[in-house]
């Protein structure tokens, strides 16, 4: 790779330092404390009148400001940052002057030496030791800073903000609020799981190399085993392999991982996601309703100390109960359309575009009534079960005792958008391979989610499944909820991107 100016000259400066006898990658630290650990250490020592300790401290260096024959400096590592107190009397003359020739912002350094409080009150090591562990070549991108509430908070750093997303090393690197993002997601996911477990619920693990697809409607990611001369399908969601496992006397199973889904990228969209899916057995819609208000109101009481949050500048309560109504009323009241009143795609299209809404000529019924959905998805900010869904779109639930059209199924809106999905799940096997059969028929049509018959799915089934409720909620859509971002690239690491050069 070809190196820019600013990169020689660093790589210059590693050359100096090693034709000096420091190595610029020496083989292993000799840490003693974190920058929190030796913040805690002295002022342990200070409210006890005893002797601050010796400490040897690593990590990167944010900055450095030199004033003849002292510099002060600072480095922050995982825990915090701290400033180091640098003198030339200290390290003598030849350790100074590489210090102040070749070492850089964005270096990682060891520093060792006692305590001290300097003039100005900043807690700080009086740097005795002081040796290189990892040479920066690149320059980090250099964020604008500014105070709020008394925190130090940075922005900026990429004029690209996609390259954010592509460099997102150097976008962790340079903004500590961007760091704390991951760390609420990672505590998210075990407040999560802590309360599963604490409900009694068994974590598995199912296979992400399926043979058939199924459990959501959904374009899958094929790939191809060489040896055994099989296409397998990238799963695009675990329900019937968690299901199965109710067949065989688990009563809670769930788990978290990921799914991959070969459709359109946006702000809430990327084609592989974390999902959470449950199953309870001897539950139903009811019950999962409640288990998914209550388990999320619980990790954000766990993880944020309240059960309110902002969301693009809207204050969103988890505080359950929460909202219940049924899809045809949702959109009776937010677009005027009685979609019962019209049973057929044709009738139901044609109102729709009467109305202003587009219909697509080749959608079916059921997925013109999900677009009507769609319209008013945006005004569901706070905590909503929309329930009772067509049965066409919704091929694993159990219909409605009374409405041979509908079955038991939600979807659960927050913010304006989508995060989970339940179902009474279907249990019966006859009823099922018809929905499979009918699902075919729409694929052959055209629609390219339909779901494709699983047989093996049939047969776990006539061995008898219990009735149960299941539930999937989609974690990095809790994630931007819970660290207030509009966009899902900002809560996955590594989020996918199309090529650079690609327009």
């Amino acid at each position: 790779m070809e190196l820019n100016d600013l990169e020689r000259q660093r790589l210059e400066k590693l050359r100096e330092l090693q034709e000096a006898g420091m190595p610029a990658y020496p083989h292993r630290a000799a840490r003693s404390h974190s920058v929190a650990e030796a913040i805690h250490a002295f002022e342990q020592a200070e409210s006890s009148e005893a002797q601050p300790p010796e400490v040897k401290v690593a990590g990167r260096l944010v900055s450095i400001r030199v004033m003849g024959k002292i510099a002060f400096a600072h480095i922050e590592d995982g825990s915090g940052k701290m400033q180091l107190f640098v003198r030339r009397n200290d390290l003598g003359d030849e350790l100074f002057r590489l210090f102040k020739k070749t070492f850089d912002l964005g270096d990682f350094v060891e520093a060792g030496g006692p305590l001290i409080r300097t003039r100005t009150g900043e807690i700080s090591v009086q740097v005795q030791h002081l040796r290189m562990l990892a040479k920066a070549i690149t320059p980090l991108p250099i964020p604008k800073e500014y105070h709020k509430d008394g925190q130090e908070v940075r922005y900026g750093a990429f004029a690209d903000v996609e390259e954010r997303y592509r460099q997102r090393y150097a976008d962790l690197a340079v903004n500590p609020q961007v760091r704390e993002t991951f760390r609420i997601r990672s505590r998210m996911i075990g407040a999560l799981r802590a309360w599963l477990d604490e409900q009694g619920y068994l974590e598995v693990e199912t296979p992400i190399l399926q043979p058939i697809y199924g459990g959501a409607a959904a374009r899958p990611f094929i790939t191809h085993h060489n040896q055994l001369k099989q296409d397998l399908y990238l799963r695009i969601s675990f329900e019937l392999y968690l299901k199965r496992l109710l067949v065989g006397m688990y009563e809670r199973v769930y788990e978290i991982g990921r799914d991959f889904r070969n459709e359109g990228v946006s702000y809430k969209h990327n084609p592989e996601f974390t999902q959470l899916e449950l199953y309870c057995a001897y539950s139903d819609l009811n019950g999962m309703m409640e288990t998914a208000e209550q388990m999320i109101a619980s990790a954000a009481h766990k993880v944020l100390g309240k059960h309110t949050l902002s969301f693009k500048g809207q204050e969103i309560d988890l505080t359950p109960p929460w909202k219940r109504v049924s899809l045809r009323d949702l959109i009776r009241e937010g677009t005027g359309i009685d979609y019962v009143s019209f049973p057929e795609a044709d009738t139901l299209r044609a109102e729709m575009r009467q109305r202003g809404y587009e219909a697509d000529s080749k959608a079916t019924w059921g997925h013109l009534v999900d677009n009507l959905l769609s319209e008013v998805e945006p005004t569901l900010i706070q905590p909503t079960f929309v329930h009772d869904y067509p049965v066409e779109i919704s091929p694993l639930a159990k219909q409605k005792p009374d409405d041979a059209t509908h079955v038991e199924r939600f979807e659960l809106f927050i913010g304006g958008m989508e995060l989970g999905n339940a179902f009474t799940e279907l249990n019966d096997p006859f009823e099922q391979e018809r929905r499979f059969l009918q699902q075919g028929r729409a694929y052959e049509a055209g629609d390219a989610e339909a779901q494709p018959m699983d047989t093996d799915y049939l047969r776990a089934m006539k061995y008898g499944m219990p009735p149960n409720g299941g539930f999937g909620l989609g974690i990095d859509r809790l994630a931007m909820l819970f660290t207030d971002h509009a966009s899902i690239r900002d809560v996955l690491l590594y989020p996918h991107l199309r090529p650079k050069n690609q327009a």
